[in-house]
């Protein structure tokens, strides 16, 4: 077995902008900020439990039709299989990681581990087929193993580096399951209809979509249960069997216990399929936005009617605030419920004071290790305070912090707004810039933090 990185193997806390969802008010998990985690009673039973996950990720990913395998494929810039691993080190209650991986691409794995600091990460030598790499996996959770740092589980985790979107009720089900009847499966309903055709390509017969069910991932095990029909399992079966499940009513005569999966358990297999992953993980890390002001207490300050404006016309959004002084704090919570979202609101100053104070926060954080974080700077500057040229070239100075900022994922934008005379209402979610009684212009603020937050380009600013 090849341990990760330093640090790797053995319980540990996750890497950045993560935290274990146990306990009864456990938060989401990070696949889905926001979603309510699984029940505190069948989670206090899986803590009880010492479980482990096994990842085959061996593949070369050859439904892809690309040269890099699928697992390794980059989403957001950053490598598919880190997402799965992300969303199982958010459950305390997985003691254990195990991945498969090719001896080519050990080196790029330990890479991985480190870069975006994952824990409790273990390394074994993928299999030539995905069950001897499971196999290999198993292995190395065996008490006989020599110098191994890992224990044997109770139950085992069997889970696909390509399905990054699992969550944390889903893996307490089978995991529950496994230990009441020994086996268990995720599944979901047909989208086609299966039918089996003759050796001539002519209809032999078709399933009935309504009887049967697709097999999905994660599926979990008591070990002594998976690990003796691996030990038992033939050539024929290991080089070019697929189901888990099958494997241990076979050579065990364990009828898995099957428990209805989410729509989000599907697998990367195509390249389009990576596209998808990408809207899905922008559409989940925009749905928070922080609001940080040089003050909280002021009510009439513009940030607090910049909050109500973004409430109304974001209704699908949380919108929080709070004073620089307090994000240290507040960025706890912030990271904990998965916020990636700033808009940092400067009035009557063209620096950028402020808005470096909240980088340095966010740098020190490493929050943008595991996802781009988007910080609005917003500046309300009243015309005649100076020339408007002077203005100009202290804002354009956010070229250069922006450039820097995007080396450490951190998306910065600049939004610059001039007034003679402010009215700040929150009427219609709009914040209104008038000369005089009878002429006022409307600056939507909502529709351009939106079309910033969610876009996350890469292109330099």
């Amino acid at each position: 077995m090849e341990p990760g990185p330093p640090g790797a193997c053995g319980p540990a806390e996750p890497g950045p902008g993560l935290r274990c969802v146990c306990g009864a008010a456990g938060a989401a998990s990070a696949s889905s900020p926001g979603r309510a985690a699984a029940s505190a009673e069948p989670r206090r039973r899986a803590l009880a439990l010492a479980v482990a996950a096994v990842l085959p990720a061996g593949g070369s990913g050859e439904r892809m039709g690309v040269a890099t395998p699928k697992q390794f494929c980059p989403v957001l810039e950053r490598p598919l299989i880190s997402y799965t691993l992300q969303a199982l080190e958010r459950v305390c209650w997985i003691k254990d990681i195990v991945v498969a991986v090719t001896g080519e691409n050990l080196e790029t794995m330990k890479s991985i581990i480190q870069r975006y600091q994952h824990k409790r990460i273990s390394l074994v030598e993928a299999g030539v087929t995905r069950h001897r790499s499971i196999f290999n996996g198993l292995k190395a959770l065996a008490e006989d193993q020599p110098d191994s740092k890992l224990s044997k589980p109770e139950v085992v985790i069997i889970h696909d580096a390509v399905r990054p979107f699992v969550e944390e009720d889903v893996l307490l089900k089978v995991t529950t399951a496994a230990k009441e009847h020994g086996a268990a499966g995720a599944i979901r309903p047909l989208v086609s209809t299966v039918v089996s055709p003759s050796a001539d390509d002519h209809l032999d017969h078709s399933l009935d979509r309504a009887r049967h069910r697709a097999s999905e991932m994660p599926q979990a095990f008591l070990y002594d249960v998976i690990y003796a029909a691996y030990q038992q399992c033939s050539d024929y079966d290991l080089d070019f069997g697929t189901e888990c499940l099958q494997l241990a009513l076979k050579y065990c005569h364990i009828k898995a216990k099957l428990v209805e999966g989410s729509p989000d358990l599907w697998k990367v297999t195509y390249k389009r399929d990576l596209y998808a992953a990408e809207s899905i993980i922008k559409e989940r890390i925009s749905q928070q936005i922080y609001i940080v002001m040089k003050t909280k207490e002021d009510e009439e300050h513009v940030g607090h009617h910049l909050e109500e404006m973004l409430k109304n016309e974001l209704n699908h959004v949380k919108v929080t605030s709070g004073s620089l002084c307090h994000v240290g704090k507040d960025l706890q919570q912030s990271t904990l419920e998965q916020c990636f979202n700033f808009v940092c609101v400067n009035v009557l100053t063209s620096d950028f004071e402020e808005t470096q104070k909240l980088l340095t926060i966010l740098k020190e954080s490493n929050l943008s290790i595991l996802y781009p974080v988007v910080v609005i700077s917003v500046h309300f500057l009243e015309y005649k305070s100076a020339p408007f040229d002077q203005k100009m070239e202290n804002l354009m100075q956010i070229r250069e912090l922006a450039k820097e900022m995007k080396k450490r994922n951190i998306l910065l934008c600049g939004l610059l707004i001039c007034y003679p005379q402010v009215e700040l209402c929150a009427e219609s979610g709009e914040t209104q810039l008038a000369e005089d009684q009878n002429c006022k212009k409307k600056i939507n603020l909502a529709q351009v933090i939106t079309n910033l937050g969610t876009s996350r380009s890469y292109r330099t600013v």
